[in-house]
């Protein structure tokens, strides 16, 4: 450690949010160079390099090959895709000195393709798998949490190539065993669950997340059934058509007076008092049509409003929605654009002036989008604006009284909602996503113009699947699993070094053991971290060997003047000390890391 390059910090970094990312920080595994952008020092490079070693075993062993594609890229193969639009802002471009555009990678569907197209032109020549290791960008609105919501990063990205979808299927299902595999050597606690597809397109779309408290990514689990999904990708059921009988009986629509309404539970407060329901029962804010508007953002540039129809008592989840408007990225409705658009009485909005109802053309540039979401059931009828200030409409019915232009799953998902499968109700959960796997299927293929002759001589379009693993990721999500009040505590086959000696005190007898003993652990086969630096109190030696976080803590000091000698063996995860005689200390150690006296 006289050596190493390290300082620890006593404090918090000002800009850390995250128990795992502040100890990382602060053990001197990694340092903040720019928002979104992280330098690897020598402890993190070593944590780093085990994981992506562990990665890397585990695709060999499904018979993927790695490869390395450059970050730099031309603009061209993105064009083809479309996806040099569809990324919008999240895509670094630049240009060349010759003013060629240029992008640095967010994923490589594209690169991969070209270049299978480039050597393979036979069915013979598959399936195929290949992978990376490699530095992504991503220009991030708002990159946060350290290592988990990065502009810089560093992914594992592999993809299959196949005749058929028979051949996909059996890829894909190879990838999802290799990635239990990784994640189950890893150390996490995790849950694979159900996702949409976004910008990569394709049909089957599975998440791998750690679970944790502090993940940006929110699911749901059904206890009775397993069904797991992450909340995006949560597909509510439509709730089936009113009765007819039950829609002839309904009052018909009438607008009534609402003053100072400007909340559901105001409004519904106003119904009560003033408009009691024809059936008796009070009005509640389930009986509200809510409408919601915001702006869509295309990659191109275009503005179009948008807005959504759900029951008051919920809200539009806004993650929800932008997965189902991607590749469009949602912005705020503002005053400015509802000056733009008369129809639209703030505080007021309503169905009728929406969608298909207003009397425009489709293609009229007046004419907004109305998406309802799929528990509002046709023949149901509602209390809802009436594009009027001030005033409200009672039993507006939908199908009779007006129209939508589709539905879309953008409510929120609420612990004790009924499960998709109709197995139970959901639970939700956090976590941290981890690895994400699709059938891409043949969108890349086709753009690119690769195909292969079949077994009949039938030139046929290569089916595809893409698999992304954080590999940056993981070593913060290990973090924020593996911490306590003291520091890091790193699993054993992630850590950076098997062994943390630290001798104490100012005694020569006790550094020239130490030294020995440091020699004989490595000569066994273990990475030793040797504390051997002279002018430095045992406490802050300690206080180092706890936040930096090596599983086992073995301590040279007083012990080596008694008869007989010997030293401390600490496991850092439990606090468990015990002495050991010095002369056999090295066989003990090596019980300690689970390899028993023989060398790696």
């Amino acid at each position: 450690m006289s050596a190493l390059f390290l300082r620890t910090l006593r404090e918090d970094p000002a800009d850390a949010e995250l128990p795992g990312h502040k100890l990382l920080v602060r053990a001197a595994y990694v340092r903040r160079a720019a928002p979104g952008i992280y330098s690897w020092l020598p402890l993190g490079l070593r944590v780093l390099g085990k994981v992506e070693q562990i990665v890397r075993e585990e695709m060999a062993a499904i018979g993927a090959q790695e490869a390395r594609f450059p970050a730099l890229l031309p603009r061209e193969p993105y064009e083809a895709t479309n996806r040099w639009t569809e990324y919008g802002d999240n895509l670094f471009r630049l240009k060349d000195r010759r003013e060629a555009d240029l992008l640095l990678g967010p994923t490589h569907e594209e690169m991969f393709t070209l270049t299978v197209k480039d050597l393979y032109s036979s069915y013979k020549d598959l399936p195929l798998s290949l992978y990376q290791i490699q530095t992504k960008y991503r220009d991030e609105a708002r990159p946060r949490a350290g290592l988990l919501r990065g502009r810089e990063f560093i992914m594992k990205d592999s993809y299959s190539f196949d005749v058929d979808d028979a051949g996909l299927q059996a890829s894909y299902d190879r990838h999802r065993e290799a990635y239990v595999r990784i994640f189950d050597r890893l150390g996490f606690d995790y849950v694979i669950v159900q996702a949409t597809s976004g910008a990569m397109g394709g049909s089957a779309s599975e998440e791998f997340l750690a679970t944790n408290q502090h993940g940006e990514d929110t699911y749901v689990v059904c206890d009775a059934s397993g069904y797991a999904a992450n909340v995006e990708a949560v597909e509510v059921p439509q709730a089936p058509d009113v009765p007819a009988d039950v829609v002839a009986g309904t009052p018909p629509a009438t607008n009534v007076d609402t003053p100072d309404t400007p909340t559901i539970d105001t409004l519904v407060a106003v119904l009560n008092e003033q408009h009691p329901r024809h059936d008796g029962r009070p009005w509640t804010a389930a009986d509200t049509l809510k409408n919601v508007v915001v702006m869509l953002r295309q990659p191109g540039g275009e503005r179009e409003p948008l807005v959504v129809g759900l029951p008051g008592d919920r809200q539009v989840d806004m993650k929800r929605l932008e997965a189902q408007v991607a590749p469009a990225e949602i912005e705020d409705f503002t005053e400015a654009d509802f000056t733009s658009h008369v129809m639209l009485v703030k505080g007021y909005i309503g169905p009728t002036s929406l969608g298909p109802n207003p009397g425009l053309d489709e293609g009229d540039a007046r004419r907004i989008r109305y998406l309802l979401d799929p528990s509002v059931a046709r023949g149901s009828a509602w209390a809802t604006g009436a594009n009027t200030p001030g005033v409200h409409v009672t039993y507006l019915t939908y199908g009779r009284d007006f129209e939508a232009d589709g539905i879309v799953q953008a409510a929120e998902v609420r612990d004790g909602d009924p499960s998709p499968d109709g197995a139970g109700v959901l639970r939700s959960a956090r976590g941290i996503e981890m690895g994400h796997i699709f059938q891409l299927g043949r969108k890349y293929a086709e753009a690119l113009g690769l195909k292969v002759l079949d077994e009949n001589g039938k030139l046929v379009t290569v089916t595809m699947g893409s698999y992304g693993i954080g590999v940056s990721r993981a070593v913060a999500a290990i973090a924020e699993d593996n911490y306590d009040d003291a520091g890091l505590v790193w699993p054993r086959q992630v850590a950076p070094f098997d062994v943390h000696l630290v001798a104490t005190g100012k005694d020569e007898a006790v550094f020239a053991a130490a030294a020995q003993l440091a020699a004989e652990l490595s000569e066994a086969g273990l990475d030793v971290l040797y504390d051997d630096r002279r002018k430095v109190s045992p406490g802050v030696k300690f206080k180092d060997a706890e936040i930096v976080g090596v599983p086992t803590i073995v301590v040279v000091g007083k012990g080596i003047a008694a008869d007989p000698r010997v030293v401390e063996i600490k496991d850092r995860r439990s606090g468990e000390r015990r002495e050991v005689e010095l002369d056999g200390a090295v066989e003990d150690i090596l019980a300690e890391v689970g390899l028993g006296s023989v060398p790696r």
